[in-house]
């Protein structure tokens, strides 16, 4: 067995080698790294980034890409995706990650969740989540494409969940998902003894912020008035009651030294409360979603009741507010909140009767926010890539991804940013049979998707076998005030 240094290959007794041949070379593209372009070549061998310079300083290669006029970045990171048995979404790990290669993701973050009593769970009561976690691990090495990992998710407000806190630790889980909303809501309560754990643990907190007794109320006046229109949908969790939720949490997570990240917010009212916790960006991050900066609630008069999800799109000043807070920092991240559904599932007289919130987005969350942020705002390419790979990457401990530096593993994405392409939902990956991005024509083409140094995805075409992603077991990150604004 050889392990590669240097160009050199040491054998078990020591004795080396001198080789002059590497797997794979990318070769003429513009590099992408968070702050800044250069135009270059990559050398990969054995799934590892092992040298950036000019090609005629590299070695030889078995294999030559070239990438002239295309952009090289690092693989996209994924920290929001619901797949695999979890609560209603359809997508196995083989059809998701599937369509996040073709999206230009090599690494998202699914969830684990335990059982609980109640209508809405699809898990024995007794499942723990240990066993949620050992699940998904299973399934998804199994099924993968790509490389994942996973929150664990607290739905039970009892002392083993707090002890079992650790436990998820131990077996690379460094984050913790906790819902206010829904049957599976925690109490203040309890969420402030969580917060309490995870600070001492220094694991991440990662909160879906509604309240849900101001939800539920205006739902049912919404009921009484007979709203139940597509249109009225957002009235039912207005913006406030994300934010009242986000600063309860915010400011518990700060009172026990906790690192707080607010998933899918939505509104200038939510952002604008985070910002003001954020005082040098080690305690208090959050993300926004694809649909959340290119879409308004317009869009509820358009498509009726596929694109409900919670919390709901907004108004097209909350889209305006998604890219001033992503410049200034207090969002640092976009995700997808990926969950596939059929469009029958969504054909509802009334919202309130749709159980299936949620959209997919991971084949087109890349192209879609390249051409709004970049396209048609002018951000830079090193502003995405720090949204979409860098920033989630660092945030969620996963060190060896989200760069293009030697020594990391060779996640690495072809991108052509003048390919123009129609998105259709007739070539859906996922299982999911609509599109909340139909017939929209978006500038910028993943071409070509690496994992790990293996071509997983060629120009529209999956060209790896099921089971080439591994369960990444995650580091404790340790935040900082590293999270950099865009600069567009």
């Amino acid at each position: 067995m050889t392990t590669y240094n240097k160009f050199k290959y040491k054998y078990v007794d020591g004795s080396t080698v001198s080789s002059n041949v590497v797997d794979t070379i990318i070769a003429g593209g513009t590099l992408v790294h968070p702050d800044r372009t250069v135009r270059s070549s990559i050398a990969i061998d054995d799934g590892t980034i092992v040298s950036i310079g000019n090609e005629g300083s590299l070695p030889d290669t078995e294999r030559r890409i070239d990438a002239t006029d295309k952009l090289v970045m690092p693989g996209m990171v994924d920290p929001h995706v619901h797949a695999h048995d979890e609560t209603r979404a359809l997508d196995s790990y083989e059809t998701a990650t599937k369509a996040a290669a073709l999206g230009g993701i090599t690494t998202f973050i699914n969830f684990a969740w335990e059982g609980w009593e109640g209508e809405d769970s699809p898990y024995d009561p007794d499942t723990t989540i240990l066993t949620g976690i050992e699940r998904q691990r299973t399934a998804g090495e199994e099924e993968a494409v790509i490389d994942f990992g996973v929150h664990a998710v607290l739905v039970n407000e009892t002392q083993s969940n707090l002890d079992h806190i650790e436990d998820a630790v131990h077996t690379g889980v460094s984050s913790f998902k906790v819902f206010t909303a829904y049957e599976i809501g925690l109490s203040n309560g309890f969420i402030d003894q969580v917060l309490g754990r995870i600070g001492e643990l220094g694991a991440v907190g990662v909160f879906h912020t509604e309240d849900q007794s101001v939800c539920d109320q205006l739902t049912e006046k919404l009921r009484r008035e007979n709203r139940g229109a597509p249109e009225d949908y957002p009235d039912s969790r207005p913006d406030y009651t994300e934010a009242m939720a986000a600063d309860d949490i915010a400011r518990m997570a700060q009172e026990a030294g906790a690192q707080y990240y607010g998933v899918h917010t939505t509104s200038r009212m939510a952002a604008d409360v985070l910002e003001r916790y954020q005082e040098d960006g080690s305690e208090i991050r959050a993300e926004t979603c694809t649909h959340y900066t290119v879409h308004d609630d317009s869009i509820y008069g358009s498509l009726g009741n596929l694109p409900l999800m919670a919390p709901p799109i907004r108004s097209p000043d909350d889209v305006e507010a998604m890219f001033e807070h992503l410049r200034g920092g207090a969002l640092s991240v976009v995700s997808t909140d990926h969950s596939s559904y059929k469009k029958e599932s969504k054909q509802v007289d009334n919202w309130w009767d749709c159980d299936t919130f949620g959209v997919n987005s991971l084949q087109r969350s890349l192209p879609v926010f390249h051409d709004e942020a970049v396209v048609e705002r002018g951000f830079s390419y090193p502003d995405l890539v720090r949204v979409m790979s860098t920033n989630p990457a660092r945030t969620f401990g996963l060190s060896n991804k989200g760069s293009l530096d030697p020594g990391t593993d060779a996640d690495i994405i072809v991108f052509d940013p003048s390919r123009t392409h129609t998105i259709s939902a007739a070539d859906n990956a996922a299982v999911s049979d609509f599109s909340i991005y139909e017939g929209a024509d978006v500038t910028g083409w993943v071409e070509k998707t690496f994992v790990r140094g293996r071509l997983v995805a060629d120009d529209g075409e999956i060209v790896a076998d099921p089971g080439h992603g591994e369960f990444i077991e995650r580091e404790l990150p340790e935040w900082e005030n590293s999270q950099q604004p865009l600069r567009g």
